[in-house]
């Protein structure tokens, strides 16, 4: 028996697509909800782009028959689900509710549907709104969050395998510098290889699909722009940067973990040093943490600065030897690199429409941007063009999107199984003793 699902406006704003993905079960869609897309129209971010593609979807279904008594929601399938605009709400039928919330307009359909197909039909709310799906519990009507977009955070894949292995395996590999194991690997996953009665004697390596073989790497003894990597996840991570054939890098971590600074050292390694990149641009969303302070004065650049001074204080760093008894890596400022179109920071606000070739592209702070947000930056890369993601999942902004939804953890479950692709996740925080306590207990 064919479901029948009532969609909320969250779900439609956060994909526009989510109308074709209920297989053969019917889609009502409220009218109280089209009246509230139709409120986001002419917005000029990513919910007003998403507010328009709703309506192109549904004026272009509606030549296919009459929303009002069913559309086919796919015109191959014989038995294709049918998309609905419901237009008919009896508020009588909740008494003690305001009759202008959207919300209680679709409390009030799902009622009405379930009395009229009783036990026949299941009917369920769809909504991103927690305080809905508890309202529908308390009235009775099945709800729950759209997951077609959701990650299970808890088995995300990190990028690294530990595995037990016999005396006569790590000597092998060392002998060798590679071995295969009869396990299944994602393509350049690392992995780091115990022995099974000593796990203090250990060798790292990184699987190469395209001998079906995991290959030794070094232990980190290299810097990157004065830059050492202190643990084997940032050994893992500088690896997966420092490699021209893979393309896209993803770095999950907590604060202090040394995701951003490991992208910009290599970045600028690859571009001032290599001259592999034509460009090193390093870009992030603009969300605030706590209340908006309001309107910036000044020009453009002047406006960003308290928004992308987080690069700004990485590439200080850099520059300028941060690090005592290092000495300073070159005499030029980052205004200096940005003057000879060598590094650019901007803000994501206007990267559609654009093309990156030759580009080292950082993108910080990525988990505060949507799957489609991601997918216009992905889409972006030109010919010989880097991309790297870095963020925290458990650290959003965007009030739109969760830790199993974002666009970081989207992305990493989506090319795991792609050989150019790399996903490390930090674990191991190095910013000082205080910063990795306060993340802990805190």
């Amino acid at each position: 028996m064919k479901k029948v699902f009532i969609l909320d406006t969250n779900i439609l704003l956060s994909d526009p697509n989510s109308i074709f993905k209920f297989e053969e079960n019917d889609v009502v869609i409220p009218i109280s909800v089209i009246e509230e897309i139709d409120h986001f129209k002419k917005d000029q971010s990513e919910t007003g782009r998403n507010a328009r593609e709703v309506s192109r979807i549904l004026d272009k279904l509606r030549k296919r028959g009459t929303l009002s008594t069913g559309i086919p929601l796919f015109t191959d399938k014989a038995d294709s689900g049918l998309l609905f605009v419901y237009l008919g709400i009896d508020m009588e039928i909740l008494p003690g509710l305001l009759e202008d919330s959207t919300d209680n307009h679709i409390l009030a359909i799902g009622l009405t549907l379930q009395k009229k197909f009783g036990d026949g039909r299941k009917v369920s709310i769809i909504t991103k709104d927690s305080n809905l799906r508890i309202k529908s519990d308390a009235f009775g009507i099945a709800s729950e969050d759209f997951e077609a977009d959701k990650v299970d955070i808890s088995h995300l894949y990190t990028g690294i395998r530990y595995l037990k292995v016999d005396a006569s395996v790590i000597n092998d590999f060392y002998t060798d510098r590679e071995v295969r194991l009869d396990d299944q690997f994602h393509p350049n996953e690392f992995v780091v290889l115990e022995e099974e009665n000593d796990p203090s004697q250990y060798v790292c390596g990184v699987y190469d699909s395209d001998v079906s073989a995991i290959k030794m790497i070094d232990s980190g003894t290299e810097s990157v722009w004065g830059i050492y990597p202190r643990n084997l996840e940032q050994t893992f991570g500088l690896c997966a940067l420092l490699d021209d054939r893979i393309k896209l890098v993803t770095l999950t971590g907590g604060a202090g973990t040394g995701k951003t600074l490991l992208a910009i050292a290599s970045g600028l390694a690859k571009t001032t040093d290599e001259d592999i990149y034509q460009k090193l641009l390093v870009a992030r969303p603009i969300f605030a943490l706590g209340k908006d302070l309001g309107f910036l004065p000044g020009d453009l650049e002047e406006k960003l600065n308290p928004w992308m001074q987080p690069i700004y204080d990485s590439l200080d760093f850099l520059l300028s030897g941060g690090i005592p008894s290092r000495q300073k890596r070159i005499s030029k400022s980052y205004q200096e690199l940005i003057d000879q179109g060598m590094l650019a920071v901007e803000p994501l606000t206007y990267i559609r429409g654009r093309s990156l070739p030759n580009s080292f592209f950082v993108v910080d702070e990525s988990q505060n941007l949507t799957p489609h947000e991601i997918k216009t930056i992905l889409t972006r890369a030109g010919e010989g063009t880097k991309v790297v993601l870095t963020g925290d999942p458990y650290q959003i902004d965007n009030p739109y999107i969760d830790s199993t939804n974002n666009g970081l953890t989207y992305v990493i479950e989506r090319f795991k199984n792609s050989s150019i692709a790399s996903h490390v996740t930090f674990k191991q925080g190095e910013r000082s003793e205080l910063a990795s306590l306060a993340a802990r207990y805190l």
